[in-house]
Formats: structure tokens, C-alpha cells, sequence
């Protein structure tokens, strides 16, 4: 979809912006790339063309928004250790699920305020932590540090404080970051390095990459809050709104 809108968007006038619907909903399979006179008759009106585009938009979203929803109905993948960090109570009447790239300055910026509630609600709330490095955006370093962090969890008593010690970088994630963080909060640091190398280390994370896309979730960092999707940075306010909804 973003894709498409991308392609609309360079389209300036009518006609081009009817070429453009044309083209790219062939492509789509929407329409009969080779009947001619059809294509010729749309873009001689433009106007059937938008509505054919708000009508695509729609049904887009509608599909979207129902992947969501059947996604967000099954909260237990969100908890399966073969994907997530999960720590806290099982029985907890909250819940809170992060999916996070290292790399990401929203992610960053929310940890503050996840730090303090994960802090004051460690034995109360139910929480997931789960990789979803976007390399598009932020390279490959961002999947190393995925994999990195997701063996980093065969340590899980150091875990947290590896996981908030990366948050809490400023630059891009490098190996060597990565390796003296995991040294600062005490971990087995070869033996890390050994489970990197792990081929069920990568099965995680494209299983956790394989879970944001089922569930339509395309940015970071994108919280689930007690069953209910969250995008986008959390401060002390909007963190207690979204407890509350």
C-alpha cells in the first residue's frame, strides 16, 4: 500500500494522476493491463479514477484494520518465549507488549518512561519485549543487535538491564556496543557470542519480524497495552492514558 501511494503521489493533473491509478492497479491485478480501450476511457476521466482510488484505499484499510484485529485476539503469541522476553506475573491483569528496534529514536525516547513503570510494576503486569529491527531504515546493524539481544535473553537475569542499557545508547548500534554493554551488566560475554551464532537465534527474530507484519504493525516502536495497539513514543502522560483506555 505505501508503495502505491508512493507512485500516486508523484502524479501532478488529472491525467496524470489517472496514468498513474491506471498503471498501477493493473499492476495490482484490479485491472486488465492489456484491454486497451478500458484504460483509454479512464484516463480520459480522471474522476473515475480518484473514486476508484478511494475505493482501493478503503479496502485496504478495512483489511488492514481486520488483520489487526484477528492479530490482537490471539494475545498469546505475543507472550511465547520462543518469540518475546516475557517476564512478570502470568495471571497479571495487565499486560504490556513492546516491539522495538534499537536503533530507533522513538524507541529511545520512550524509555524513560518504560523504565519507571517496568521498575514500580515488575511483579504486577505481565510484560513482552520483542525484536522488530526495521533494516530498511536503520541497516544491518540493527538486525545484529536483534540477534544479539534475543541471545542475549539465555542470560535472563541480566537481561533487562542489557535490554535498558542499549536503549539508553545515544549513537548507532555497533558490535562492540553491544558486546561491552552486555560486559557492564555481567554477562557470560563468550558465551553470548557463541549463541549469536545460534541458527534458532535467527529463527526467533524472523519469527518476531513474521508477528509485527501478521499483526499490520510497520514502525517502532508499537506497543500492545492490555490488548489494545499502541504506535508511536510513550512519555509518563500518554503511558497512563493508554493504561487507562
Amino acid at each position: 500500500m505505501r508503495a502505491f501511494v508512493i507512485t500516486l503521489a508523484g502524479a501532478i493533473g488529472g491525467a496524470a494522476l489517472a496514468v498513474a491509478v491506471i498503471v498501477t492497479m493493473a499492476n495490482q491485478g484490479y485491472l486488465p493491463i492489456n484491454d486497451r480501450q478500458m484504460q483509454t476511457y479512464m484516463m480520459q476521466r480522471p474522476e473515475l479514477a480518484a473514486a476508484m482510488l478511494g475505493r482501493y484505499q478503503q479496502e485496504e484499510e478495512a483489511k488492514q484494520k481486520a488483520q489487526q484485529a484477528a492479530a490482537l485476539t490471539n494475545q498469546g503469541a505475543f507472550f511465547d518465549p520462543r518469540i518475546a522476553f516475557v517476564t512478570g506475573p502470568a495471571n497479571a491483569k495487565q499486560t504490556f507488549v513492546e516491539f522495538y528496534d534499537y536503533d530507533c529514536p522513538f524507541c529511545r525516547a520512550s524509555l524513560p518512561a518504560i523504565k519507571k513503570f517496568y521498575e514500580a510494576n515488575k511483579d504486577k503486569v505481565r510484560f513482552a519485549l520483542i525484536e522488530y529491527p526495521i533494516e530498511q531504515l536503520h541497516g544491518a546493524s540493527a538486525v545484529f543487535a536483534g540477534k544479539v539481544s534475543i541471545a542475549a535473553r539465555r542470560q535472563p537475569e541480566r537481561y533487562m538491564d542489557f535490554h535498558f542499557a542499549l536503549m539508553a545508547e545515544e549513537g548507532a548500534i555497533t558490535e562492540e556496543m553491544l558486546y561491552a554493554n552486555a560486559a557492564k551488566v555481567g554477562m557470560d560475554v563468550n558465551k553470548l557470542k557463541a549463541d549469536v551464532q545460534d541458527p534458532a537465534v535467527q529463527k526467533a527474530l524472523d519469527d518476531s519480524i513474521a508477528l509485527a507484519r501478521k499483526t499490520g504493525i510497520d514502525g517502532t516502536p508499537t506497543f500492545i497495552i492490555n490488548g489494545k495497539l499502541r504506535p508511536g513514543m510513550l512519555d509518563d502522560k500518554s503511558l497512563a492514558e493508554a493504561l487507562k483506555s
